[in-house]
């Protein structure tokens, strides 16, 4: 019982049966009320019609042989004489008062306390002296009707009867779409995919039903991202893992001697650093999807920043033969940002446009603000290489999915370098988009908010 009364459907019809009850309870009790309320009244009236019929009479001597039983309501009936004395059945539910004001040839309608019951009471003076007087304790009113009250109070209870099995069907109806839909849930939870969530009964849970497919399909679609990230950099990790375990097997035998040597550890460094770069842009990533990841915003010039990056790739643009153009406008760009992760930015996007542009193409590293005093402050990184298409630009800052679609095809990193600027310029307040350049190749713009 205890268990079935936690359960939805436990817990709708027990509502429903106590708040059925207390209805039905107010109901009884407020019936009862008007019930005998409504019979007073009823006693009232009729007590009034018979006395004002009786007042005809032109004196008590024809009122005194008639008796109380007569009356089919059951009331009392009483005569006054003109001398104020009080006969009849009626006699002991008489006042004083009443006696006084008939004689007085006054009408009376009124209930009176007595010391045992309260009494319903109707007099009318005679004629010819004397008066008549018809009354009925209020307790035998409200007997009479409790034949009525009684039928009233099993009606009410075959409703309250009613009201809980119609209420116990109810929570089933309502509790079942929702018991399939939580069952969905654990198999979505056991791990199991693309389960057959059944969208049925109220609005709410068909939504909660429909929210629960998408849940479904965005952890197929994540998982399914997943499995490809790490099985590409499973892949990046294995080829420099071969190529050092061939070189230092073949040094460990002795096949490569002399001159040689030198050639191999230069390979072998170039390797480590690639696993090294591996290593550090997972850990990057980790960071960045923790809590913990701080981000200390200050007034920075940019332009300080820009100027420094664009130097330290000096070198590499050289070596490789591309051109390179530092546009930045006179003066500083103050923007409030952390300049650290600024500049980490810029050098993840200098290093990937230097390693997929041409020699002989350029690589742009740009600075503007819209207008004097505007609010944003945009970088871009410019390149002469393939570029991007459409479909590549919408899929440009997730994890691996440039890495997967042009492996083998042009030079590629980790495939974690855009996604982590992505996330760094988002810790920013800013916002980072791809678009063609007119180099030829592809353009990444960083929009940060200005100082």
């Amino acid at each position: 019982m205890k268990r079935w009364l936690g359960t939805l459907a436990g817990r709708t019809t027990a509502i429903i049966a106590a708040v059925a009850t207390v209805a039905v309870v107010l109901a009884g009790l407020l019936a009862a009320q008007l019930v005998n309320a409504t019979a007073v009244d009823e006693a009232k009236k009729y007590l009034a019609v018979e006395a004002d019929s009786l007042s005809k009479q032109t004196s008590i001597g024809g009122l005194q042989d008639l008796r109380a039983d007569l009356l089919t309501h059951g009331a009392r009936l009483a005569a006054i004489s003109s001398d104020g004395r009080v006969t009849g059945g009626g006699a002991r539910l008489v006042d004083a008062k009443t006696v006084a004001d008939v004689q007085a040839g006054k009408s009376v309608s009124k209930t009176v306390d007595g010391p045992q019951n309260t009494v319903v009471l109707e007099a009318r003076p005679l004629a010819n002296g004397g008066g008549v007087v018809l009354a009925q304790p209020v307790s035998e009113i409200r007997a009479a009707a409790a034949p009525l009250l009684s039928r009233m109070l099993i009606a009410l209870a075959v409703c309250l009867v009613f009201a809980i099995v119609a209420g116990a069907l109810l929570a089933q109806w309502l509790s079942r779409p929702l018991v399939r839909t939580a069952q969905s849930a654990h198999r979505l939870a056991a791990g199991e995919r693309s389960v057959d969530v059944a969208a049925g009964g109220p609005a709410e849970v068909v939504e909660v039903s429909q929210a629960l497919g998408a849940l479904d399909s965005a952890l197929r679609t994540s998982e399914g991202r997943q499995r490809e990230f790490l099985l590409s950099i499973s892949h990046e990790f294995r080829t420099p893992l071969t190529a050092l375990r061939g070189y230092a097997e073949a040094l460990a035998d002795g096949v490569v001697t002399g001159s040689d040597v030198a050639g191999v550890g230069r390979t072998l460094v170039a390797e480590t650093n690639r696993l090294d770069r591996f290593v550090r842009d997972l850990l990057e990533l980790a960071r960045l999807e923790s809590d913990d990841f701080r981000v200390e915003r200050q007034p920075v010039d940019a332009a300080l920043i820009l100027r420094e990056s664009w130097q330290a790739w000096q070198a590499v643009r050289t070596r490789t033969g591309i051109a390179g153009r530092l546009e930045l406008p006179q003066g500083a760009l103050i923007v409030r940002t952390d300049g650290q992760r600024l500049r980490q930015v810029v050098d993840g996007l200098l290093e990937n446009a230097l390693r997929v542009t041409p020699e002989g193409s350029p690589v742009v590293l740009a600075a503007y603000t819209a207008a004097p005093g505007s609010p944003v402050l945009t970088v871009e990184v410019r390149d002469g290489g393939p570029g991007l298409t459409e479909a590549d630009a919408a899929v440009a800052f997730e994890r691996g999915a440039l890495f997967a679609r042009y492996r083998g095809e042009r030079p590629v990193g980790s495939g974690l370098g855009l996604s982590i600027a992505a996330r760094i310029v988002g810790r920013l307040g800013g916002r980072i988009s791809v678009r063609a350049a007119r180099e030829g190749g592809a353009a990444f713009v960083v929009e940060l908010p200005a100082a």
